[in-house]
């Protein structure tokens, strides 16, 4: 219920600080250019609170709204189609306004959630985040991976003569890469420190129609040393804490089981939720036989697992080695969160191409209810990556108001795209239909989004 609530808060959070910017991009620029608003709703639905306040330089009165179904939001202006305007407000309408100035105030919504990805980047990258080097496992036999030559340890420099610094910044490039070429380039320094060039040969396949993580089915997986399970320090309270467990203690065998690194410990704990074991542990020279019982929490597949509340104790080689921090000076911040805005855009579009044109699993696409859990598990981790996850669903959103679909900031540029050729506004009754078939369209989406977000709880 903790998690649930955790995962609900900061889900609201994010829609909230997303659609506000959206949002806000329509209001600001409709402001500046003579448009009369009369409300800023951040949510649908019926308001729960209202301020009013005047604004822009005619001291319009504007109703700023928080609504009570925090799934988007929207931005009043006067407009003829929607109400009587009397003559001396015709000129403010939004529907009497020239084709450049409605243009102006439907692109900026899309506009706005880029510039704020940007921002949010930029704030990442000055803050600094520490993140995993892109060290390859040893990829399974007849793997994609494995016939390309990949070797475990292989430190990835470049793909396609991109500078690759992080694991996160390999998998975006292979995305990349793979979905817009037959064959990937990747630049590599052994385990002997020798440099290598690897050439992936991705052919006809169609990488993204496969359920689960693309880039692991190709045989991309993380290095990861055998680390020896001593303990870093207990958490506060937990059961380990009150079994008594002490920092640096070396567990030695949990039950019967000898163990000799921290993921054998970590699986044999966690496959005995609420079941007493005894584990073996060595500390200051001598062997201590400590009786635990694991609590019981739920794992990402919604399964009962033990834990009991210890931190690993990581050798400095180790950290060093897996870890690496990217961070940037001020206004160089600036140009590589620009960079990231803009390849994240790309990338979203080429994924949604390749969905449309059926190289894309529609298992891929995720609703409010996983969008959730990585808000709440992101907000958990740390601010850096709360933040990282906001720039990406920015830019989504971002990408997707941007798509040519009636109901959407695209729809509505598609129908002055028309206006222009045609040299006159669509019919009503043209738009209407529009409107319908875009909200179908939304709709059969959302109902994908939601039954892969149900499937994944249940699964």
């Amino acid at each position: 219920m903790a998690d649930f609530l955790n995962n609900l808060l900061f889900f609201i959070v994010a829609i909230g600080v997303l659609v506000t910017f959206h949002e806000f991009g329509h209001f600001w620029v409709a402001l500046k250019l003579g448009v009369k608003v009369q409300r800023f709703s951040v949510g649908f639905g019926k308001a729960f609170y209202t301020y009013k306040r005047k604004v822009g330089q005619h001291q319009d009165e504007v109703e700023f709204v928080l609504a009570a179904i925090p799934l988007g939001g929207y931005v009043k202006m006067l407009d003829e189609r929607v109400e009587e305007v009397g003559e001396d407000e015709k000129h403010r309408a939004f529907n009497t306004q020239s084709l450049a100035v409605r243009t102006a105030i439907v692109v900026a919504g899309p506009l706005a959630n880029f510039l704020l990805a940007i921002i949010l980047y930029w704030s990442v990258f000055v803050l600094g985040t520490s993140a995993f080097q892109p060290i390859l496992a040893e990829p399974p036999a007849q793997s994609m991976a494995a016939q390309a030559g990949f070797k475990s340890e292989d430190i990835v420099k470049q793909v396609n003569d991109k500078d690759i610094v992080t694991m996160t910044g390999f998998r975006l490039a292979m995305m990349d890469a793979a979905i817009s070429g037959e064959r990937i380039k990747i630049s590599v320094i052994d385990r002997n420190n020798t440099e290598a060039v690897r050439l992936l040969q991705i052919g006809d396949k169609k990488i993204l129609n496969v359920e689960g993580d693309p880039i692991e089915k190709m045989g991309f997986n993380l290095w990861m040393p055998v680390i020896p399970p001593a303990i870093g320090q207990t958490v506060a309270a937990s059961v380990a804490e009150k079994a008594g467990i002490e920092a640096n203690d070396l567990i030695l065998a949990v039950n019967d089981s000898k163990v000799e690194s921290w993921s054998e410990t970590v699986k044999l704990i966690s496959s005995s939720p609420g079941k007493t074991i005894t584990l073996t542990l060595l500390r200051n020279g001598a062997e201590k036989k400590i009786d635990i019982t694991p609590a019981v929490r739920k794992n990402s597949e919604g399964q009962d697992e033990g834990y009991i509340g210890v931190y690993l104790l990581r050798p400095e080689s180790v950290i060093e080695k897996l870890y690496t921090t990217e961070e940037y000076a001020v206004l160089p911040a600036f140009v590589v969160a620009a960079e990231k805005t803009w390849s994240m855009s790309v990338l979203t579009l080429k994924v949604l191409g390749s969905m449309l044109i059926g190289d894309a699993a529609l298992e891929n696409i995720s609703g409010p209810l996983t969008i959730a859990k990585f808000a709440g598990e992101t907000a958990s981790i740390g601010l850096v990556q709360f933040l990282s996850f906001l720039a990406v669903i920015s830019v989504s959103l971002g990408v997707l108001n941007l798509l040519p679909v009636p109901v959407l900031d695209g729809g509505h540029l598609l129908y002055y795209l028309l206006e222009f050729i045609k040299g006159k506004p669509l019919s009503d009754k043209a738009q209407q239909y529009g409107q319908q078939l875009g909200m179908m369209l939304l709709l059969m989406l959302m109902s994908v989004a939601i039954f892969n977000d149900i499937q994944r709880i249940f699964s």
